[in-house]
């Protein structure tokens, strides 16, 4: 008793004390303990008696002592003698029975160590059969069935880390997962057994479903439900088990993560899913959506994208229950939260789906009709979806305008966007896709231009460049030429915040659609003091740079006119005047020696350069002097 004593002093200490002095004595003092024979039975004692010691600390005590069982039945288990380890077996299941009701993480360290027991200190052959016998007895004593849902729990994870360390051959570990499948029966009656009981009501009924569904779910990880015949998951008790989780919000989340782990596992979940979608839609999704419930609506987006990227085939037969999830998906893509996590979610689905049917063979009318009926509007309507979800708003601006912090969430929702969004201008076309991002008539002398929207479509046209480009759709760049007429009357102080990222989007626009604009254009002038400014600020600086470049490149005979010239040199003359990176005054320079190098009059090219080059001469001469 005296050293059960003093173990309570020293966790008190080490939790509680100011002094780290005196938390550093008690820690080595506790480490020392843990090593010797003592520990075994002072350990057993404190989780076993009745009697507390007169600290407000006794669950930091309890929960230490089994964590010292663990480690100790780890590293030394195998030595303990035949009747050490029955007795050991004994204390344990009896403190299971006396924290069957909490606190759950010390019935948890509990359980760890008597499944660890059973596994690394039996004598002979099938221990996996042992404890099962174990759990047996456990169930029989009253409140057990919550230690028993803790020990099948844990298991799996003990289990695995056992054949990873102590399993050398492959037979045996074969071995070792023939005997935890061959129990997966047991575990699903029990797991069964539980449900049906319903225990108590309110919070505790609540509590048990949870234990139910971890215990279940550390199953499946394990890949114990794998077998389960396909033709069965339909009606199958456990999944209309799963299913009434889903309808109580404190098991909500775990009853998703348990499906999603499931059909990654079990070829035939996705259909068995597919079949009750009208359900997850009706009875969850649409009354989450009434009421914004994010939590809802998040977790039916997670599990109704893991079905159609597990079974896209499935989608591809545009059944009715296939039109639904779609049609539930894309509410979810659209839903305006205060981030983009649910639309984020969704966004595999589509480019999975996208993928498939870009692959799909279309030589048969059939294929090609039903895609088009299907799928294209399907896309279509989710386009507009992506645009109103990918635009900013004003609280990501700083006050001095200057500075713009997009949320981590949209920059991320951005990038995701990527590769869907070539997709969708495939699947519908170049030309389709251009005529959804100029639909609207947005920018205009006479209304006030949608500036948040133009600067989403922006953004998008700009994505797909490579393929619009490739399909040589008609593009109406007399678009672009207003805005840049808009944003050039613009004043400098006018260019803050929102207008300059619509700013740095256009100068996108140009580098990546340069050579058509070139063709457009019979005047650069505009463009060139649009780019001019561009410059000028730190936030367009780089897309303007570049841009400047590929538009002199792509449009060298308008560059030759006089007064494209004159801006070009007066914008070389200006670069000691203004701070720019490295890159961008490449940039700016490969620009304009492209462009005066290319001057086909000798005597007007020379003239050029020696303005050009004129500002360097004096620091030239002081090179030369040294």
């Amino acid at each position: 008793m005296e050293l059960q004593i003093k173990v309570a002093q020293a966790v008190h200490l080490l939790n509680h004390d100011t002094q780290s002095c005196n938390r550093v004595a008690a820690n080595q003092w506790l480490v020392q303990f843990q090593q010797s024979d003592a520990a075994w039975e002072v350990a057993t004692s404190i989780l076993t008696s009745d009697h507390h010691q007169q600290f407000d600390s006794d669950y930091e005590v309890e929960f230490f002592a089994a964590q010292i069982l663990k480690r100790k039945i780890q590293s030394e288990g195998y030595y303990l003698q035949s009747e050490a380890k029955d007795a050991l077996l004994n204390a344990l299941l009896l403190a299971a029975r006396r924290f069957s009701a909490g606190p759950s993480k010390l019935l948890t360290q509990i359980c760890l160590a008597l499944s660890t027991l059973l596994l690394h200190a039996v004598e002979h052959g099938r221990p996996i059969e042992k404890l099962f016998y174990s759990v047996q007895n456990l169930q029989s004593h009253e409140g057990g069935h919550i230690a028993v849902l803790e020990m099948l729990t844990v298991l799996p994870e003990v289990f695995e880390d056992h054949i990873t360390n102590n399993c050398k051959t492959l037979t045996i570990r074969y071995e070792y997962e023939q005997q935890l499948l061959l129990h997966t029966p047991m575990v699903i009656e029990f797991l069964l057994q539980q449900s049906e009981k319903r225990f108590g009501g309110g919070v505790q009924l609540a509590d048990t479903n949870k234990k139910i569904l971890r215990c279940l779910l550390s199953w499946v990880r394990a890949g114990c439900f794998s077998e389960i015949p396909a033709a069965s998951l339909p009606s199958h008790p456990i999944l209309n088990f799963i299913f009434n989780a889903l309808q109580v919000f404190s098991s909500f989340d775990l009853a998703i993560e348990v499906l999603v782990e499931l059909m990654s596992r079990n070829e035939g979940l996705p259909q068995a899913l597919l079949s009750r979608i009208g359900f997850l839609k009706e009875v969850l999704l649409l009354p989450a959506l009434n009421t914004g419930d994010e939590k809802v609506i998040a977790g039916i987006a997670c599990l109704m994208s893991e079905i159609g990227q597990t079974a896209p085939s499935l989608i591809l037969k545009a059944s009715p229950e296939a039109l639904i999830l779609m049609d539930a998906l894309l509410s979810c893509a659209a839903f305006p939260g205060e981030d983009w996590e649910i639309a984020d979610s969704t966004l595999q689905f589509w480019s999975s789906l996208a993928g498939c049917i870009l692959g799909h063979d279309l030589s048969g009318g059939g294929d090609r009709k039903n895609i088009q009926e299907v799928f294209l509007p399907a896309y279509s309507a989710l386009l507009d979806a992506l645009l109103l979800r990918a635009q900013v708003n004003d609280s990501m601006f700083n006050d001095d305008g200057e500075t713009i912090d997009l949320p981590d969430g949209l920059v991320q929702f951005r990038m995701n966007l990527v590769e869907l969004l070539v997709d969708i201008c495939q699947l519908l076309g170049s030309a389709a896709f251009a005529q959804k991002i100029f639909l609207g008539g947005w920018v205009s002398f006479n209304v006030q231009v949608p500036w948040k929207e133009v600067e989403a479509k922006l953004f998008a046209l700009n994505v797909v460049a490579e393929v619009v480009l490739k399909e040589g759709a008609n593009l109406d760049f007399s678009v672009l030429i207003e805005l840049v007429t808009i944003l050039s009357n613009r004043t400098s102080d006018d260019l803050k915040g929102l207008m300059l990222m619509v700013y740095k989007s256009v100068a996108d626009i140009i580098s990546s659609y340069s050579k058509w604009i070139s063709a457009f254009l019979t005047n650069g002038r505009p463009l060139l003091l649009f780019l001019a400014t561009g410059i000028s600020k730190p936030f367009c600086s780089n897309a303007s740079s570049c841009a400047l470049r590929k538009f002199c490149e792509d449009a060298c005979a308008i560059m030759h006119e006089p007064s494209n010239l004159e801006i070009l040199i007066w914008i070389g003359e200006k670069l000691e005047e203004r701070h720019f990176s490295l890159e961008d005054e490449e940039e700016v320079v490969g620009a304009i020696t492209f462009v005066v190098g290319s001057v086909p009059n000798k005597e007007l090219k020379n003239n050029l350069l020696v303005r050009l080059l004129s500002p360097s001469y004096e620091a030239i001469g002081k090179l030369v002097s040294v």
